[in-house]
């Protein structure tokens, strides 16, 4: 097994281990009456964290770099042939995600070149709900290499249009002097049939959640913005593949510098292909490894990184080597040790940002479960207190405690009363915000800036009306942040009667920043200036640019608003909930507490068979306290599993 499927395979177990974990948290929590409405969102929230997560691997290439075929070499060894086309010339036509559904069969969806025409992104089309009669399906039969190799063949087919046509798709300008399709002899255009495709593969590191975009060249990448504003930004890892035969050309040096991020990205590597091409019989191996090492040198110092970012391979002869299971061949292509250096930054790196959010998530919810127990105690702490101080004591001053306790239920009540006065104005404050941040306002806004920029001529005028734009939206967002720092304070005040009145210990409400989806949009209009910026004016016809750029950069702005709103709706929940759990247990203590001394009252229960039982009540509060501890540690550190499943076995 190889590092990158090694990796992938522990990744893969961590995540069920976790899942399992949490489910065993969630019952207990449950069965104990510590989970609230709180504990169920965050559960909710880690286990579509977990599920839905993915690893995303771009390939990024010039045609006839190896591309298609480095991905073979990695992923698709194990079938014995080449998977996805892999040939002389241009082979990937469209941008290709391989990926792994399980709700879905395996196939190959492709949508049409004609959705352009339309305003609507790929993410859009991609969206769960959107009509399928946009995309055709390809049926895929993994149990035959034969039959897959065929129907990925679907993926590099062309059209031939007018001119005309393959201008208003924004493939083709007769002013453009670098356009890659040009007229033929029958004045036709060749463009791709297809926008995108997605490969739906039952492969086995696809099933632990990686997917993998497979882009087409320079030409592509400029008339396609999904990839400079989506699909390329949100891939955890860039694969920037070059040819040793070839070296840096011009082209490679502007998908570069445009769209890969000049190699200053997080997560980028630069594959230098075809290596086997200087594999020179009548040289030496030092020789030989000595040319790869200066051109490997040489390719660093063209691009502006460190010379160890540059990983000197050759994928055909990886390929072969792999499926004839020639060892000696395998190591000289230099394969393994990419693969290797691909999952070291990869999987680690993914795993830290997703058990991140876990463990926010479970001590929150232990947090939560630890402040109920704990009032729980508090309650229980007074009730021993005041039954233990009636020993020997007469009836009257039974009575007279009975009064007191109750007095404290009535003074309580009416607190409550105060607090569902001041729950009613966080409802008109929470609405409040809620509403400010609608999405039909925001697509309001978009729209209207969408028809005004295209009346624009001139790329400058383009960048202040984005400018504009995002500097609304921002104030949208900003203007809500000041809404929401009002509200904490109302919140806060509450807390703080509380605690004070009361006796209660909650920490004061986490407080909601903004800031994240601020800087969300900041990103978004980067991308958006630098894509107007390396696309050339000519490349496509000003009503094309404006469209493709806007619908997909519009996309990732409704992304950013609905992710928004959501949160901010489960903060509102999530403060409100540790107060009103309290009111509630400390309501219900109070009963307890009236009853319990009723009783004793009226004689019909003993004070001694009481004091027996709340003792009993507290020290199983003390048990279930570790327990939670326990299982939070079981969650968030689950190398140490074996350890801490022997401390809840023997709690």
């Amino acid at each position: 097994m190889t590092t990158l499927a090694h990796q992938f395979e522990q990744y893969g177990a961590w995540r069920t281990g976790v899942l399992q974990s949490l489910a065993e948290f969630q019952s207990w929590l449950q069965q104990h009456d510590l989970y609230d409405a709180t504990a169920e969102d965050r559960v909710q929230r880690i286990q579509s964290v977990l599920r839905s997560d993915r690893l995303k691997v771009a390939f990024i290439a010039e045609f006839s770099r190896g591309k298609s075929e480095l991905i073979n070499a990695i992923f698709f060894a194990d079938y014995g042939r080449r998977i996805l086309p892999s040939s002389a010339g241009r082979t990937t036509m469209c941008p290709t995600e391989l990926r792994y559904d399980e709700q879905e069969p395996p196939s190959i969806r492709l949508l049409p070149i004609e959705t352009r025409l339309q305003e609507a992104s790929t993410a859009d089309f991609l969206e769960a709900g959107t009509s399928a009669s946009h995309w055709h399906s390809v049926p895929l039969d993994p149990s035959s290499p034969e039959g897959m190799l065929a129907a990925f063949q679907h993926v590099v087919e062309t059209i031939r249009v007018p001119p005309a046509q393959a201008q208003a798709l924004g493939l083709y300008h007769e002013e453009d002097p670098d356009a890659a399709y040009a007229v033929d002899a029958e004045g036709m255009v060749e463009i791709s049939r297809w926008r995108h495709a997605v490969i739906n593969f039952p492969h086995p590191l696809l099933r632990q959640g990686l997917v993998i975009l497979d882009t087409p060249g320079l030409n592509a990448i400029g008339t396609e913005p999904e990839l400079t504003l989506r699909l390329i930004p949100d891939a955890h890892v860039v694969v920037f593949v070059l040819a040793a035969d070839a070296g840096v050309t011009k082209s490679d040096l502007e998908l570069w510098r445009g769209h890969v991020g000049a190699g200053h990205r997080r997560g980028c590597l630069a594959v230098l292909n075809k290596i086997d091409g200087l594999w020179d019989p009548l040289k030496s191996q030092a020789e030989i490894a000595k040319e790869i090492s200066g051109q490997v040198t040489s390719t660093a110092q063209v691009l502006g990184i460190e010379q160890g970012r540059v990983y000197p391979v050759s994928a055909q002869k990886g390929l072969v080597a792999k499926v004839t299971h020639d060892q000696t061949l395998l190591a000289r292509s230099g394969l393994p040790h990419f693969e290797h250096v691909l999952s070291d930054q990869l999987i680690p790196r993914r795993r830290e940002i997703v058990a991140d959010q876990v463990h926010r998530s479970v001590q929150d919810m232990a947090r939560g479960a630890q402040q109920l127990l704990q009032s729980r105690r508090r309650d229980i702490v007074e009730q021993l207190f005041e039954l233990r101080g009636l020993r020997g004591k007469n009836h009257a001053m039974v009575k007279h405690m009975l009064m007191r306790v109750q007095g404290e239920k009535e003074e309580f009540e009416q607190s409550i009363s105060k607090f569902q006065a001041l729950r009613l104005v966080f409802g008109r404050h929470s609405a409040d915000i809620i509403k400010s941040l609608q999405l039909r306002d925001v697509r309001r806004t978009m729209r209207n800036a969408r028809e005004q920029m295209k009346e624009r001529f001139f790329s400058r005028g383009l960048r202040e009306d984005m400018d504009a734009l995002f500097a609304q939206l921002t104030t949208l967002i900003t203007d809500a942040d000041n809404k929401i720092s009002q509200l904490h304070q109302l919140i806060d005040s509450m807390y703080r009667r509380f605690n004070a009145e009361h006796g209660f210990t909650l920490p004061a409400p986490m407080q909601f920043v903004t800031s994240r989806y601020v800087a969300e949009l900041s990103e978004i209009l980067q991308l958006v200036q630098s894509h107007f910026g390396a696309v050339s004016m000519l490349t496509r016809s000003r009503p094309n640019l404006v469209q493709g750029a806007f619908d997909t950069m519009a996309s990732r702005v409704l992304e950013n608003f609905r992710d928004l709103n959501r949160d901010i709706e489960v903060w509102l929940k999530s403060v409100m909930t540790p107060l009103e759990a309290q009111v509630r247990e400390h309501q219900k203590q109070l009963r307890r507490r009236v009853d319990s001394i009723e009783r004793i009252h009226e004689a019909t229960d003993t004070l001694e068979s009481r004091i027996a039982d709340l003792e009993e009540v507290l020290n199983g509060l003390d048990e279930r306290s570790g327990r939670i501890e326990a299982h939070t540690q079981r969650i968030i550190r689950p190398d140490g599993a074996d350890t801490v499943g022997a401390q809840l076995a023997v709690a």
